[in-house]
């Protein structure tokens, strides 16, 4: 059998981020599998970028003050439900030679597909909304730079893709695994520092009703999950996957699916460990402290060094929010390109292309920081973390439809259990959505 039987049209036959499409070398197949392993290393971690930016430290900071340690049962279910999610992204992108975004404009009336572009983009707006203001606030605590300054120099990071992308795509991705690993030893020293109690941290571990019940709970959970689960992560995972060479076969395929899926869930490990630590060390030194109020991020530094006893503590947190603010930028314009390109079908410069869709994205974060300043960091990434978990389903039910589709996937459609879980998935997210969406028009 082939493998899809559903392939592109001419109007839809460009690869998706043609510049990358096929660069990487892949070992042959009687290579040692360490070294192949190592070839398809790469796309997981740029995906993983997504799962730690500011947006997740803003949720998982507010839930680990307010509520200790029970929110960290959402953490590792949104985690899982991420793993399973980048899995289904990458087989897609690899089984039909389609990213997300043009699988649904191939697939989609025109009108739905402008409803699913629109949703796409506000969800990379509200993305850049958290990596911007991160990033600025960051640049503001380590030296003392105003936020809108820092904001614009945060935008600088459209001539860093440039760059770095002229050089190889492998160039790219190096960067990006600099930085989370500066991001992973930051926040190992504050864990080791913090010294949680290891019963309160399996205990938090342990789904709890009060989640449901509590709305306030409730809205932070969800903004977890939204800041957990990417939906513009979707988008990138099936586009960068095709980067590697691997043989357009069935059985290169089959290869291809079987090593992104082993570096996407080892890259979203590294994210559980991160979005856990930050729950932890918030917990460990605001909640058990009488400082459940501490929302914002300049608080959190402020009070970091002197409660937890480590001169460095506050430096290394900046540190690292410098760190995911720019790696969680220039995956954001990476996005954004594929789904410009791929929704709209634009044929521009790879310049303009990054330019425009960087341009849409921060014109109203600027807007946000100048109106808004330093008063309401904390409300503006919560509600961007909310927005982001709103658009998820624009997303997530595209994804799970054409991978469950023999008609587009051929032998790479998922089994029908695997099917179940993932419908099952897909629930959740419109359950807790619409749960959310209640009670706020409730209020």
């Amino acid at each position: 059998m082939q493998p899809p039987v559903f392939h592109p049209d001419h109007a839809d036959s460009r690869h998706s981020l043609p510049e990358a499409f096929a660069s990487i070398r892949v070992p042959r197949d009687d290579t040692h599998w360490m070294r192949r392993f190592l070839s398809y290393v790469g796309p997981g971690y740029m995906v993983s970028v997504g799962y730690m930016d500011p947006g997740n430290w803003a949720t998982d900071l507010q839930g680990g003050a307010r509520f200790g340690y029970v929110l960290l049962s959402v953490i590792l279910l949104s985690n899982f439900m991420a793993i399973l999610l980048q899995a289904l992204s990458a087989r897609l992108g690899i089984a039909t030679g389609l990213d997300l975004a043009q699988a649904c404009r191939q697939r989609f009336h025109p009108a739905l597909n402008a409803l699913l572009w629109v949703a796409c983009e506000l969800a990379i707006i509200a993305c850049d909304l958290a990596e911007v203001i991160g990033t600025a606030v960051a640049l503001q605590l380590l030296f003392h730079i105003p936020l809108l300054g820092g904001a614009l120099i945060s935008s600088l990071d459209a001539l860093l893709v440039l760059f770095l992308m002229n050089r190889g795509f492998r160039y790219l991705e190096a960067f990006i695994i600099g930085l989370l690993s500066i991001i992973a030893l930051c926040f190992a020293v504050q864990l080791i520092a913090a010294a949680p109690p290891l019963a309160a941290v399996l205990a938090g571990m342990k789904p709890s009703l009060s989640i449901l019940t509590n709305s306030e709970m409730l809205y932070i959970a969800i903004g977890i999950i939204g800041a957990t689960v990417m939906p513009h992560n979707l988008y990138l995972h099936s586009s960068i996957v095709q980067s590697r060479a691997y043989e357009r076969t069935e059985r290169g395929r089959k290869d291809a699916i079987r090593w992104a899926t082993w570096d996407s869930s080892i890259a979203l490990m590294l994210a559980l460990f991160i979005n856990a630590a930050i729950l932890i060390v918030a917990a460990a030194a605001f909640h058990t402290t009488g400082h459940q109020d501490v929302a914002e991020i300049q608080d959190a530094y402020h009070l970091l060094s002197p409660l937890l006893g480590l001169g460095v503590a506050s430096t290394l947190f900046a540190l690292a929010l410098l760190a995911a603010g720019t790696n969680s930028t220039i995956t954001g314009t990476l996005a954004g390109q594929i789904v410009m390109e791929g929704f709209l079908h634009l044929r521009l410069p790879h310049w303009a292309r990054r330019l425009l869709t960087r341009g849409l994205a921060i014109v109203p974060v600027m807007v946000g920081i100048v109106l808004y300043g330093n008063a309401s960091v904390g409300q503006l990434l919560m509600a961007s973390q909310v927005v982001l978990s709103m658009q998820l389903p624009f997303a997530v039910i595209p994804l799970v439809l054409f991978v469950s589709d023999r008609k587009m996937m051929g032998s790479f459609a998922i089994s029908r259990p695997f099917a179940v879980l993932s419908w099952f998935v897909a629930g959740v997210i419109l359950i807790l959505n619409f749960k959310l969406l209640y009670d706020t028009l409730a209020l």
